[in-house]
């Protein structure tokens, strides 16, 4: 596995936010967690970025390296590992083409970022047009454009992605994963969380639904579309 989360477990001061959670991701996967607002989604992500603490007798394990020995920054620039986080958070004074650049002021190797410049503009026609405008003008699917190409600039072992389609229009939220799946194509592993459970798997290839702070099921995408239970819970019927 090039990831693999083994009793993972996060509190925030008192309160228990994950309980054991256990996972694994094979390089070049998508995945999803899907689950409902609360059930931990957002804190598994930022507790795999390093942005919050795990606690004594977690394991998290990337490409044979503990995560744990890693703060938030090296697990950037080291290991390869972006964090697209929900509500994008750019910088909206800055334009387009300073925001991506500005996410490779650790990277040395120039030709391949000018190599993924060039993807992420190839991806996405639309940054390459306004590369000049303050990302803060930009749409709410134009600054998710941004926030993606950014991670990509960062980090391109794999990307952890919070709630892509949120806010977004349903021709913009479609057009969003098909870019994903040209990333993913290019040779970035996946993981992302997503509210909106159908659009998630049929996008992963397999999918973990977390309640609770806990990993209740696991499977193939086409089996926990046809579940009962992540049918009635998740799927509106």
């Amino acid at each position: 596995m090039q990831l693999m989360v083994e009793n993972l477990h996060v509190a925030y001061d008192r309160i228990r936010a994950l309980h054991g959670v256990t996972f694994g991701i094979a390089e070049g996967e998508i995945v999803c967690i899907i689950g409902a607002n609360g059930a931990g989604k957002s804190t598994t992500l930022r507790a795999i970025s390093r942005m919050v603490p795990a606690l004594p007798g977690s394991r998290m394990d990337f490409e044979g390296r503990n995560l744990l020995d890693y703060p938030p920054e090296k697990v950037v620039s080291q290991l390869g590992v972006s964090h697209v986080p929900e509500g994008r958070r750019l910088f909206g004074n800055l334009t387009v083409m300073e925001n991506l650049k500005l996410a490779t002021f650790a990277r040395k190797d120039r030709p391949a970022i000018k190599r993924d410049l060039d993807l992420v503009f190839s991806i996405f026609p639309r940054l390459a047009e306004r590369e000049s405008q303050p990302a803060g003008t930009l749409s709410g699917g134009e600054q998710q454009m941004v926030a993606v190409g950014r991670a990509y600039m960062t980090g391109r072992r794999m990307m952890l992605l919070d709630e892509p389609s949120m806010g977004l229009a349903p021709l913009m939220m479609l057009s969003m994963f098909e870019a994903l799946k040209e990333i993913n194509q290019a040779g970035t592993t996946i993981l992302l969380v997503e509210q909106n459970a159908r659009l998630a798997l049929k996008f992963a290839r397999r999918g973990y639904v977390i309640e609770n702070g806990r990993i209740v099921i696991e499977g193939d995408s086409g089996a926990l579309l046809n579940d009962p239970g992540v049918k009635k819970a998740y799927l509106g019927g």
